[in-house]
């Protein structure tokens, strides 16, 4: 009985020590020491970074009444489904879902909770990075041509690679833990550049020739640039993917469930998104109109110090969005930043592709599978119909991107 007792006990403190090296391992989880405004920061860092630059060229593509309507809709969807999220947590007492696929897992069942959840969240993951190499490379030779507009003009490319090479230092750290420093500055660079973009717009006033007609001249085009546009716009409201790692940092008892903080930065973080958000894409679109580039930073260029200093927040900013894993996946998003540096048509791609589903549309399945809400109840009809719009925005959002893309990539000069 006793070898028994001493065989049983070191197999717990093996199996402890080793959920403690995967718990270590993987991001946020190793400490819940978090306060609420630790959510705050941290949602802003995820939802508001390089998708805020695009909503004015966004609403260029859908025109004034359609824009403002999906703004206003994504806005309270991504909020609603994030909210079912923070309350599906803890939903088993005693347990935590701390990563999105063991919420899937509890869900959907063990198996086929890893094949719904983690694909999406590698393919979200591999395109976030892919986009901030871009924007990060972008937004440092805006920088460097703001500040020196007559030196020798260097290639994106190279720019791409300088920003990568932070990335690469940065993939060494263990968890979000490690970095919430950047991630707190990360969140004042967000809020700073989109006052920046906005409040520059504001400054060079509306253009004499402007024109709020559809950017193609074509009825077909116009129809796939609105659907990219969707994209666009559902990839600037997306963060969900590290939600339920954010409110593991917070600590929980009975008497006060980790919910209740995380809800409360929850809050505060989508004051910040609205605040970011409105004022860029419809100031931004007033100012240009359909000449609007994909990046409105691109197209402020005065005052001169302000624009460089509001594209350094950018490169800040994506740092500390940045989902660091390995130098291998710095590499390889490099590369593939590097070969297709299409900004607005890589949002709208995996905005409709990646983000949609674990954003708009997941939770709410889960929530119905989990709760099962009386059919027709308020929650059953609002659930479905995030599913619905989500589903529809999953297929139609990737095929305008991707002509987008195609269309880039006729007159683009590769690795230039």
């Amino acid at each position: 009985m006793a070898d028994q007792a001493s065989s049983l006990e070191v197999s717990k403190q093996q199996r402890t020590e080793k959920e403690k090296a995967i718990d270590d391992w993987l991001p946020i989880t190793s400490s819940r020491n978090a306060k609420w405004w630790y959510s705050a920061f941290h949602n802003v860092t995820a939802m508001v970074g390089a998708g805020v630059l695009s909503l004015p060229f966004a609403m260029s593509e859908l025109g004034w009444g359609p824009g403002i309507a999906v703004l206003i809709l994504s806005w309270v969807i991504t909020l609603y489904t994030l909210w079912q999220m923070v309350e599906m947590h803890e939903m088993v007492p005693g347990k935590r879902f701390d990563r999105y696929h063991e919420l899937g897992q509890h869900a959907f069942g063990e198996k086929l909770g890893l094949w719904i959840v983690v694909p999406q969240q590698l393919i979200v993951e591999v395109g976030v990075n892919i986009v901030y190499m871009v924007t990060g490379g972008r937004s440092l030779k805006k920088f460097h041509d703001s500040v020196c507009p007559d030196c020798k003009d260097i290639k994106l490319s190279f720019f791409i690679m300088i920003f990568a090479s932070v990335h690469l230092v940065l993939s060494q750290l263990p968890n979000f833990n490690s970095i919430s420093g950047i991630s707190l500055a990360a969140a004042v660079m967000s809020l700073s550049y989109s006052t920046i973009a906005w409040g520059a717009s504001v400054h060079k006033g509306k253009q004499a020739d402007v024109d709020y007609g559809y950017r193609s001249q074509s009825t077909g085009g116009a129809i796939f640039s609105f659907f990219s546009a969707l994209g666009d716009v559902a990839f600037a409201y997306a963060g969900h993917n590290v939600v339920l790692e954010i409110q593991a940092t917070i600590p929980s008892t009975p008497e006060k469930p980790s919910k209740k903080p995380m809800w409360k930065g929850v809050i505060v973080a989508y004051i910040v998104v609205a605040a970011c958000y409105f004022p860029v894409a419809l100031i931004g679109y007033w100012a240009f109109g359909n000449s609007v580039e994909d990046n409105v930073l691109i197209s402020l260029s005065k005052p001169r110090w302000l624009i460089a200093m509001a594209n350094m927040f950018v490169v800040i900013h994506v740092i500390g969005s940045y989902q660091h894993k390995h130098c291998l996946d710095s590499a390889f998003t490099m590369f593939l930043g590097i070969t297709f540096p299409f900004f607005g048509g890589l949002l709208g791609f995996f905005g409709g592709f990646a983000f949609a589903p674990t954003t708009y549309f997941l939770p709410c399945i889960m929530w119905l599978v989990i709760y099962k809400p009386k059919r027709f109840s308020l929650s059953w009809i609002a659930n479905w119909v995030c599913i619905v719009l989500g589903v529809i925005l999953m297929i139609i959002a990737p095929i305008g991107a991707l002509r987008q893309i195609i269309l880039s990539a006729k007159t683009y000069r590769f690795y230039s």
